[in-house]
């Protein structure tokens, strides 16, 4: 995007000439982290709202305060931006939580990508045709004000899809990679309404992820899910902001579920960088985890209050590039549903809150077993392999050296993260998905057994 070629020379020679500007730059810290090893960064991103601490860490020149001159560059899709981090012509990216963790076991493309640093919770949402929608209508309970009574399960589409599948029409859905995130929530909510979602079996060559579907999912790039649905082609999707509520703009589909109301603030995008990467370059890592922390903070801050700032960057077209008014739906603590249904949604876009930004090994276990789950990991592992997967994606041991610099520095405090001294690295058991079923990450394959749809065990599909 911009070049800073030029801010560069100017802060290197206010640096020689020893003129007042040095005072206002951290040469204090650079001195006790040591300077960035490589100063000059490119990362990528797709255009979504959830890319935002990597645009504000821009903006804000909260990159720069690290010695670190970075290009923001936007990806076709999920695929190339990741084929990018692995060959060298990204630095790193903001990635689905599942690519760095599929790319380590060897789920499609073979690399040790890694993780310092978690982009936000939430964010996602299932969207369904007009059309659909209305057949779902009546099977969902209402309020006392006539409006549909929320969370919306699966269970009121199970009689739609099984109409379609009555008369021979497939019913088709839309989620933007395979092991991303949407995948895995758009199954979940699925499978919890007692609707199979299909399995993988990526050992007898089938990775179509449609073996015994009642519903059948394919790839859809963020930005063509509203058209693909306009078309027809599918009937529904699994998207990241702002490409639900564009739905709602166009009046072509409706929302009826967040992921916030399927698992309650469950991790979402993360920053992958290769292994290598992190290894050659250590002080380089660690200051661009400070400043997409500080970017991370300065989103949630007071209560949201520079959401409206943020929008404004986003709505920009080297960022985003939808309208101020669709990206500002979710990112300001609201969420439209059917049209003229606005609810009050204020974690559906969470960055910093709730230590958002560490990378926690259960979040990664429970990517993992949602991989077991529908047949991504075609063989029953120990609950040590999922464990030690996690432990060599995550690495919150670089985050930690990042968040100890910023609390040296005075730029935030020991409140604002994890006890360190009794951070195991795992969540306390979650309870709050729609299904109700407990997730403890130390525990994958008793969690794995407790679903009625989905492999366990040695089961294959």
């Amino acid at each position: 995007m911009h070049d800073n070629r030029f801010k560069k020379q100017l802060v290197r020679f206010g640096l020689a000439m020893g003129l007042t500007i040095g005072a206002a730059l951290p040469s204090i810290a650079l001195a006790e982290l040591g300077d960035p090893e490589k100063e000059d960064l490119k990362f990528g991103f797709i255009k979504l709202t959830d890319m935002a601490p990597l645009a504000i860490a821009y903006e804000k020149g909260y990159f720069e305060d690290e010695g670190l001159y970075v290009t923001l560059e936007a990806q076709a899709n999920w695929k190339v931006l990741l084929n990018g981090v692995i060959d060298g012509q990204l630095d790193g990216a903001h990635m689905l939580a599942g690519q760095p963790l599929a790319a380590t076991i060897g789920f499609g493309t073979k690399a040790h990508i890694v993780t310092p640093f978690s982009m936000d919770l939430n964010g996602n949402g299932i969207t369904v045709s007009n059309a659909v929608w209305e057949e779902m209508k009546p099977h969902i309970p209402k309020q006392a004000d006539g409006r549909p009574q929320h969370p919306i399960k699966a269970d009121y589409l199970k009689p739609v899809v099984e109409k379609y599948k009555a008369d021979g029409k497939p019913f088709k859905m839309g989620m933007v990679f395979p092991v991303s995130t949407h995948n895995y929530e758009l199954r979940y909510w699925l499978a919890a309404g007692g609707l199979h979602p299909g399995y993988y079996a990526p050992d007898k060559g089938d990775t179509t992820g449609t073996i015994d579907a009642d519903v059948l999912l394919s790839v859809t790039p963020p930005p063509q899910m509203p058209a693909t649905l306009e078309a027809g082609t599918i009937y529904g999707y699994c998207v990241g902001e702002p490409w639900n509520q564009q739905a709602v703009f166009k009046g072509i589909g409706v929302p009826v579920i967040t992921d916030y109301e399927i698992w309650k603030d469950n991790p979402e995008k993360v920053f992958g960088m290769t292994k290598e990467f992190t290894e050659k370059y250590p002080n380089t890592t660690v200051r661009v985890v400070k400043a997409m922390i500080r970017a991370a903070k300065w989103l949630d801050e007071d209560n949201n209050k520079n959401r409206p700032e943020a929008v404004k960057i986003l709505s920009q077209p080297n960022y985003v590039g939808a309208d101020y008014k669709v990206i500002a739906n979710s990112m300001t603590g609201t969420f439209e549903y059917e049209k003229g249904d606005k609810r009050d949604v204020p974690d559906f876009n969470v960055f910093f809150r709730y230590n958002a930004t560490y990378p926690y090994y259960s979040d990664a276990v429970w990517y993992l077993t949602q991989m077991r789950r529908w047949g991504q990991i075609a063989e029953q592992k120990p609950d040590s392999w999922y464990m030690d997967t996690a432990a060599k994606v995550y690495r919150p041991d670089i985050y930690r050296k990042a968040a100890e610099e910023l609390i040296a520095e005075g730029t935030m405090t020991p409140e604002e993260f994890p006890s360190f001294d009794e951070e195991s690295g795992y969540r306390p058991p979650q309870t709050e998905f729609i299904d109700e079923i407990a997730f403890d990450g130390t525990k994958p394959n008793d969690y794995l057994a407790k679903f009625p749809i989905g492999l366990k065990g040695v089961d294959k599909p």
